[in-house]
C-alpha cells in the first residue's frame, strides 16, 4: 500500500473514530451549541429593539437587527465548536490514547487529520442548525445570490479550518483538557469584541482598534457582505488572508507539538 493510500486509511479511521465520539458524547457539543442560539434568541428577542435603533441612521427593527447580528452569531458558533475539539485532543493526550497510537503502524499524520476533518465537519453542522434558528426566527436573505451563498459557505469552511487548527494546537499544548477549554476561550470572546453585534464605528475610540483589527471582523463584515449585499471593500481578502495564517501558523504549531517525542 501506498503512502498516500495509508495516510486516507488511516484518516479515515480516525475520523470515523472522532464523529463516534461525539455521537456517544454528545453533552460537549450540546452545550457549545446552546450558547449561540441562546445569545440569538437573547439580542434579537430582548435588545433587538433598542439595538436595532442605532442601525442605518436610526429606525431598523428587530428584523433588520437580527439580520445585523446573525453573521456574527455564525462565527461565534463556529468558535465555540472548536473549543470542543481543543478538549477532545487534550482528554486524548491525557489518557494515552496518542501515546498508544504512537507504537502502531498508523500514519502519524491522521490522528491530527481526524481531529481536524470532523471538527470542520461538527463546525458546518452547527452553522447550519443555528442558520436554522435564524430562518425560523424571521432572517431572510434575498438579495443573495448562489454564487454568494456558495462563497460565504467556503468562507464559512476556510474559518472553520483556520480555527480548528489553532484548536488543535491548544489542545496539545494543555496539561489536562479543563486548561484545553481555559485556553482557547478567546476563540468564543474575540467574536464577543468584534462587529458582531454593534457597528465598530459605535464604538468607544480606545476600543476601536481592538475589534478593528483582529480576525473576526472582517470575516463577519465580509458574510454581511456576501448576504445582505452590504459593502465588502477589503474585508473580503483581509479575511482570507487572516484565515489562511492561522490556518498555516497551527498546522506547523500541531504538527511540531505532536512530533515532539513525550518525556
Amino acid at each position: 500500500m501506498s503512502s498516500l493510500s495509508l495516510a486516507v486509511r488511516d484518516s479515515s479511521t480516525m475520523l470515523r473514530r472522532n464523529l463516534l465520539h461525539v455521537r456517544r458524547y454528545p453533552s460537549l457539543t450540546l452545550n457549545l451549541l446552546l450558547s449561540p442560539v441562546v445569545l440569538l434568541l437573547l439580542f434579537v428577542y430582548i435588545f433587538g429593539d433598542v439595538m436595532g435603533a442605532g442601525l442605518n441612521g436610526g429606525g431598523a427593527d428587530r428584523s433588520e437587527y437580527l439580520s445585523y447580528i446573525l453573521p456574527g452569531i455564525l462565527l461565534l458558533t463556529i468558535g465555540g465548536t472548536t473549543i470542543g475539539t481543543a478538549v477532545s485532543v487534550a482528554m486524548d493526550m491525557a489518557e494515552g490514547i496518542i501515546a498508544r497510537f504512537r507504537t502502531m503502524a498508523v500514519h502519524r499524520g491522521s490522528v491530527l487529520v481526524g481531529h481536524v476533518v470532523g471538527s470542520v465537519l461538527q463546525c458546518l453542522m452547527s452553522v447550519v442548525l443555528v442558520g436554522a434558528v435564524a430562518v425560523g426566527i424571521g432572517f431572510r436573505s434575498t438579495d443573495a445570490t448562489a454564487l454568494e451563498w456558495v462563497l460565504a459557505v467556503g468562507l464559512l469552511t476556510l474559518v472553520s479550518l483556520a480555527l480548528t487548527w489553532i484548536a488543535v494546537g491548544m489542545g496539545l499544548v494543555s496539561p489536562n483538557p479543563e486548561g484545553a477549554s481555559n485556553n482557547a476561550l478567546p476563540l468564543m470572546v474575540l467574536p464577543l469584541i468584534s462587529s458582531a453585534f454593534v457597528p465598530v464605528d459605535a464604538m468607544p475610540g480606545w476600543f476601536r482598534p481592538v475589534a478593528e483589527y483582529q480576525p473576526f471582523t472582517p470575516a463577519i463584515e465580509t458574510l454581511r457582505g456576501l448576504l445582505l449585499g452590504t459593502e465588502i471593500g477589503h474585508n473580503g481578502w483581509l479575511a482570507v488572508a487572516w484565515c489562511v495564517a492561522l490556518a498555516v501558523l497551527g498546522y506547523f504549531w500541531s504538527k511540531s507539538l505532536f512530533n515532539r517525542e513525550p518525556k
